[in-house]
């Protein structure tokens, strides 16, 4: 029986749901892995995780789907993806095979907890892994333990598809070069500072540039960016240190082949932004939210689709890829595993 919650009301946070899975590394093996209800961790003052911020993370959707069943949207390629994280962090992998099933397991036992559909929330679900062994030299740890849990959220951004105001950040991105393709914890609460100036002085997010040049566009904190041309081309930023989204690649190919655009992924100057139609965030949380206008400084740009409602080549983008993930709109080969 669904969990009696007013789920067109909830925001981006965190509930704790009944199940979670736990597999824990040592002596260079991983454990069978279980289901458990203690959504609390004890380690050592220590750890790896605490010392040398040695931690993963990866992020993705359970949806109810029109027919009525329940479903994720492309957990192989969120497997993947945390694979080479691991590896970046040296890390052992966790098995992709293990991680989709890992997946597969929390959101069957805490099904009740997924949103019905229509009512615009979803279960968001966090895979991570932690170096768990006391480390106190510059190094690796030995042990390891692989986590999911799952909580019911709304929109990532309050007003939902509402266009949002966004900053160029005076901060550079402070991930390491070339550690962009993964999604590591240091990388996120090295931007935490970014985002809590943003917030303070009344924007949403913040528009990073590289930092070689400031010139190029790069992403947000927790979101790529896309662009929409006036003659309908969708464009998206191009950059070695930029996270490879798996929203932003499953975008690109439903413009293309679901609604015959013009694709492009290439570097985007600031000084292009001007001249875009449509500007949106998106990701797995963001999914496809519009920006409304970007602030720099003294000089302002608002983006022509307007403030009030998200721009039409945008919406059926957002359109088309939430009718794929929900049912409605038959998906690629491959797309959407089937959980129940």
């Amino acid at each position: 029986m669904k969990k009696d919650l007013d789920w067109s009301s909830l925001g981006f946070g965190y509930i704790a749901t009944d199940y979670r899975y736990s597999s824990k590394f040592k002596d260079g093996a991983w454990d069978e892995g279980q289901l458990i209800t203690d959504s609390m961790i004890t380690l050592s003052e220590c750890a790896g995780v605490f010392q040398y911020a040695q931690t993963i993370f990866e992020g993705l959707k359970a949806y109810s789907t029109k027919d009525g069943h329940i479903v994720c949207f492309r957990p192989d390629l969120n497997a993947a993806r945390m694979a080479d994280s691991a590896k970046r962090l040296e890390m052992p992998v966790f098995p992709e095979d293990r991680f989709i099933d890992a997946v597969c397991q929390v959101v069957k036992a805490n099904q009740d907890w997924v949103p019905p559909y229509g009512s615009g929330a979803t279960l968001y679900i966090r895979p991570y892994m932690m170096g768990t062994n006391p480390v106190i030299g510059v190094k690796p740890a030995n042990e390891y333990e692989f986590r999911v849990f799952a909580t019911p959220v709304g929109p990532y951004f309050k007003g939902g598809a509402k266009p949002i105001v966004i900053k160029v950040s005076d901060f550079d991105r402070a991930a390491p070069h070339g550690t962009g393709h993964i999604k590591a914890g240091l990388n996120y609460a090295m931007s935490l500072h970014a985002i809590v100036t943003a917030h303070d002085e009344g924007f949403a997010e913040n528009m990073y540039l590289d930092p070689e040049s400031r010139t190029k566009v790069e992403e947000t904190g927790g979101a790529n960016f896309i662009f929409i041309t006036k003659d309908g081309t969708l464009v998206t930023p191009k950059s070695d240190s930029i996270l490879p989204s798996i929203t932003r690649r499953s975008i690109m190919y439903v413009a293309e082949h679901y609604l015959g655009m013009k694709v492009e992924h290439r570097p985007v100057y600031f000084d292009e932004v001007k001249d875009f139609a449509e500007c949106g965030l998106c990701g797995t949380a963001a999914v496809i939210s519009p920006v409304g206008r970007i602030v720099n400084h003294d000089t302002v740009i608002d983006i022509p689709a307007g403030m009030e409602e998200m721009g039409p080549v945008t919406k059926k983008l957002y359109d088309t890829l939430t009718g794929i993930q929900m049912g409605s709109i038959e998906a690629p080969e491959g797309w959407i595993k089937k959980i129940c």
